[in-house]
């Protein structure tokens, strides 16, 4: 079983109905179980990131999702508290080889959205993590998906709390692309595979 999990934060609602929509995609790949880890305001404690059960459930997935509400070009000071969290598993190399993703919404149409998203790309580099792109030329396809163009991650607006229809659609392809990934690199990697990148 491939375990993909859901990393993020929710201000007003939207994020977590786009990490939703990005579950539901990556569950609709046979053998695929989802990991929801959704960073809530009691795990922050004077400013730093407290809630170590939620850190060690990530021990074992084989992604990662990464999703923020865009607060001042980045992610939540939330999220940062998770991520700086994380610095004894950077020094370990703990999640080196895991696949990762991320999206974010954004009340302005040019908000520095991407900023968020370059940032969690960063933040995977920092772990070792492979990042996977979104994998949609920008309203391209028939359906109209990744209708901002941004090809790092998923980017999404909304001013009035309702999400786009296309967002949503979009979120659920970045969920069933990062758990395809995700597969193959699982099996690449298993221990009666030929030699891949956990023996290289």
């Amino acid at each position: 079983m491939t375990k993909v999990a859901i990393v993020f934060h929710s201000a007003t609602g939207t994020t977590k109905q786009l990490a939703a929509a990005v579950a539901d995609g990556a569950l609709s790949i046979a053998e695929v179980d989802i990991v929801n880890a959704e960073i809530v305001g009691a795990d922050i404690v004077e400013g730093r990131f407290r809630n170590s059960s939620l850190i060690e459930r990530l021990k074992d997935v084989d992604a990662m999702i990464f999703g923020s509400p865009t607060f001042m070009g980045c992610v939540s000071a939330q999220f940062k508290a998770f991520a700086d969290a994380t610095g004894d598993l950077w020094a370990d190399k703990a999640w080196s080889n895991k696949v990762a993703g991320g999206f974010t919404i954004g009340s302005n149409m040019s908000g520095d959205q991407l900023n968020t998203i370059q940032y969690m790309q960063i933040f995977a580099s920092q772990h070792g993590m492979l990042w996977a792109s979104l994998d949609i030329p920008g309203n391209c396809d028939a359906e109209g998906r990744n209708r901002l163009g941004a090809q790092s991650g998923l980017i999404a607006h909304s001013r009035d709390g309702e999400l786009h229809e296309i967002d949503l659609i979009t979120a659920n392809y970045l969920g069933r692309r990062i758990a395809q990934v995700a597969k193959i690199f699982a099996a690449a990697n298993a221990p009666d595979s030929q030699p891949g990148l956990a023996a290289a």
